[in-house]
C-alpha cells in the first residue's frame, strides 16, 4: 500500500470509527516500553549459552530498545544465538537491524560477512546436491572457476550452459569479461566485443554490457560510440556511477567539455571520494571559462589524492 493509499485508509478510519482509533488495538501508539532488566537478563543468558532461552526475549525487545549502550550487545546476542541454533530468518533479521544501527561497527561488518559466506556455501551444497546438472549448479561452477583466474575451465562451462539454454541472459556477458580478462591482443578484444554484442541481442537491457562496448571503444579513441554507448549505459541504470563517469572523460576528450560538466557533476555527487571525478570535473569546469569552480575541484582532488596517494586520476 503506497503512502497515499496508507493515509487516505487511516483517515476514513478515523471518521468512521474513531472508538478503534482510540481504543482500540490499531491505535499507531508505541509498543509497550521494553523492560531493560529483562533485555540485560536475555544478554547474560545468551553469554551464558543458553540461547534458547534468552532468543524468547531478544527477538521481541532487541529491536525496540532505544539505549545504543544496550542495543547493540541485544542486537548481537539475537544474531549469534540465532546463527547457533541455525534460526535463518532471524540471523538475517538481525543483521539487518545490526548493519542498520551500527553500520561502520568493524565487529558487525565481520559477522555480517561470515554468515552471508555460510549462507551462500551452504546454498551451493545444496543446488549441487538436489540439481546438480541444472545450468543454475553450472554457473555457480563456471563462476568459481572464473574467480581463479582458470579461465578456460570457466568459458568450458558457460560454452555448455549455452548448448542447452541458448537464450540465457548474462552468460555472454560473462564469456565477454572471460575474454577481456585475459592478456589483450587485437583477438580478445574482438572477441569480447562478439559476446557483448549477443548479450545485447539476449538481454538489452543489460548496462553493464553496453558499458563495457563503451570502453572499448573508449581505449580505441572512437569518442562518438563511446559517448554514445556510456550514455545508454547510464539511461538504462541510473545508479551506475562509472557510466557517469566514463562518459564526462570521453566527453572531455572529445573536447565537448560544455556536455561533458553534467554527468561528471552527478558522479562526484555519488563518489564524493573518488579523485578521479573532481580531476576530470576540474578540467570541464576550466575549460567552460568557470575557473573559480575548476581550482575548488582540483584543490579537492588533491586533498583525495593525499589521503591515498596509489589513486591516480583517470584519464
Amino acid at each position: 500500500m503506497n503512502r497515499f493509499l496508507r493515509i487516505t485508509f487511516h483517515v476514513s478510519l478515523a471518521i468512521l470509527c474513531p472508538t478503534v482509533l482510540l481504543f482500540g488495538q490499531h491505535t499507531g501508539q508505541a509498543p509497550p516500553a521494553v523492560s531493560t532488566a529483562a533485555v540485560e537478563h536475555a544478554i547474560d543468558m545468551a553469554a551464558k549459552g543458553h540461547c534458547q532461552e534468552a532468543l524468547k526475549i531478544l527477538r521481541k525487545s532487541a529491536s525496540r530498545v532505544s539505549d545504543k549502550q544496550l542495543k547493540y550487545p541485544a542486537e548481537m546476542a539475537t544474531v549469534r544465538c540465532a546463527m547457533s541454533l541455525n534460526e535463518q530468518e532471524t540471523s538475517v533479521q538481525g543483521l539487518v537491524a545490526l548493519n542498520r544501527d551500527f553500520p561502520d561497527d568493524p565487529e558487525v561488518l565481520y559477522i555480517t560477512t561470515h554468515y552471508y559466506s555460510e549462507l551462500a556455501n551452504k546454498a551451493a551444497q545444496r543446488i549441487a546436491s538436489v540439481a546438480p546438472t541444472s545450468y543454475q549448479a553450472h554457473q555457480l561452477e563456471a563462476e568459481a572457476l572464473e574467480s581463479h583466474e582458470k579461465w578456460d575451465a570457466a568459458a568450458s562451462e558457460y560454452r555448455g550452459i549455452l548448448e542447452q539454454n541458448p537464450k540465457l541472459p548474462g552468460i555472454h556477458y560473462r564469456l565477454a569479461r572471460i575474454a577481456l580478462s585475459r592478456p589483450q591482443t587485437p583477438e580478445t578484444a574482438q572477441e569480447g566485443k562478439r559476446e557483448l554484442e549477443e548479450e545485447l541481442q539476449i538481454d538489452p537491457t543489460n548496462a553493464s554490457a553496453v558499458f563495457f562496448l563503451g570502453e572499448l571503444t573508449r581505449q580505441a579513441g572512437q569518442w562518438d560510440e563511446a559517448i554514445a554507448r556510456f550514455t545508454k549505459a547510464a539511461e538504462l541504470d541510473p545508479g551506475f556511477a562509472e557510466a557517469f563517469l566514463a562518459l564526462g572523460m570521453s566527453l572531455n576528450s572529445a573536447q565537448r567539455f560544455q556536455e561533458g560538466v553534467a554527468p561528471l557533476e552527478t558522479y562526484v555527487k555519488m563518489l564524493p571520494e573518488d579523485p578521479a571525478g573532481h580531476y576530470q570535473l576540474s578540467i570541464a569546469y576550466a575549460r567552460t571559462g568557470r575557473k573559480t569552480d575548476a581550482v575548488r575541484e582540483m584543490t579537492i582532488q588533491h586533498e583525495l589524492s593525499q589521503k591515498n596517494p596509489g589513486g591516480a586520476p583517470k584519464q
